[in-house]
């Protein structure tokens, strides 16, 4: 595997055996069949629990039979799931970054002895509503809406773009508290199978295929006041379990970039055209050395993430940065690669041009390239453009 500077050299044992774990349960149950998932647009739920035994929702937070490893353990394991497939990261990233992370960080206690272990073992599945129809990258204009009631509160509006939706048996919905002053953002424990909560699966997708995703709606969906998330109110709570998650992305997406190169590099060393692999030729050499120094270069941004993650000193807008530029790297590095591949390139059998169309919704999702470039223009000059 792609690892030029040698960072893997400096891995823990226990970061080895995970990402080790990792990569021989992508290579034995899930590449095998991920093509036919992605063209079906289905998921391997099959797999669901098998991952949960193996400690991949979470496992960077601690209690609750969580396995609480290293940033840069959950970080490889992000690497590993998508250099198979976005989906499958993206599955596991919402449900430990996006749903157990907040029940973890502002949950009540029972809150998290009732969902937490179960969710880290798969029994459980989750999803998160932020995005609205008419709320994409201003999720603080939601329109979904809270109101006290006797014992609890009222819901009503709808989510959209929501990963895990159709299967998850919890959504943790964020809405406006109509009832307190300043109608402050809070977050809800919503079982899915509450009166008035309604499901619709999105099919209609050109990426991101092996992925279920779907849209909910509220219509007086009743939610008591112990499923209120206690310990936050505001958009910090939403956006700090969009850093968890956009952390992840950005080592998922050098996993993407590395398949990517592996699969031309292979090919270029194989394929011969005028007597002579394609590899011998100067134009496929440059592409691949080019390839390898952005790859590279986004692997050390991801590990320094993980070294300031680990001490604390982590911010948003770090994230932003590399959430911006692994994504990018790996959506053009996709498009290189199977430009390498010709024909052959455009057909199931090789993993490029699935990578490529999945990295336009990684490029799109939490957080869109252009509202990244904008929060680190906030951050670099003190001006918000987007107000």
């Amino acid at each position: 595997m792609l690892d030029f500077v040698g960072l893997e050299s400096d891995l823990g044992d226990e970061e080895r055996l995970i990402r080790d774990t990792a990569r021989e349960f992508v290579e034995e149950r899930v590449r095998p069949d991920i093509a036919d998932h992605y063209e079906a647009g289905t998921f391997p739920t099959e797999l669901i629990t098998e991952m949960g035994e193996m400690g991949f929702y979470a496992p960077n937070l601690d209690g609750y039979d969580l396995p609480n490893v290293s940033e840069t353990a959950y970080g490889l394991l992000m690497q590993e799931l998508e250099a198979c497939d976005s989906g499958l990261r993206s599955m596991a990233s919402v449900q430990g970054a996006l749903v157990m992370y907040p029940i973890h960080a502002f949950g009540s206690e029972a809150q998290k002895e009732q969902w937490l272990p179960d969710m880290g073992r798969g029994e459980k599945i989750g999803c998160f509503g932020l995005t609205e129809p008419e709320h994409g990258s201003n999720p603080s204009a939601m329109e979904t809406r809270a109101e006290a009631a006797d014992g609890g509160y009222v819901l009503n509006g709808s989510k959209t773009w929501i990963t895990n939706a159709p299967i998850a048996d919890v959504a943790v919905v964020w809405a406006r508290d109509k009832s307190s002053d300043g109608n402050p953002v809070r977050g809800f424990l919503v079982e899915t199978d509450r009166d008035g909560f309604v499901v619709n699966k999105i099919t209609e997708k050109l990426s991101l295929r092996a992925s279920i995703t779907g849209e909910f709606g509220l219509n007086d969906v009743f939610v008591p006041e112990e499923n209120v998330l206690p310990g936050v109110e505001g958009m910090k709570g939403p956006l700090s379990c969009l850093t968890q998650a956009r952390y992840g992305i950005a080592w998922g997406a050098v996993g993407a970039a590395r398949d990517c190169f592996e699969v031309a590099r292979d090919y270029a060393t194989d394929r011969e055209q005028f007597d002579t692999p394609i590899a011998s030729f100067q134009l496929q050499q440059e592409k691949l050395a080019e390839m390898a120094t952005q790859i590279t270069t986004s692997q050390l941004l991801a590990h320094r993430l993980a070294e300031l993650k680990e001490r604390g000193d982590l911010r948003p807008q770090h994230v932003s940065m590399a959430k911006r530029n692994n994504v990018r790297m790996a959506r053009d590095q996709a498009r290189v690669a199977r430009e390498m591949l010709g024909g052959n390139g455009i057909t199931s059998d090789y993993s490029p041009m699935r990578h490529m169309a999945n990295m336009e919704t990684v490029y799109t999702y939490e957080g869109t390239h252009d509202i990244h470039t904008l929060i680190l223009g906030q951050d670099l000059t003190g001006i918000a453009a987007f107000e």
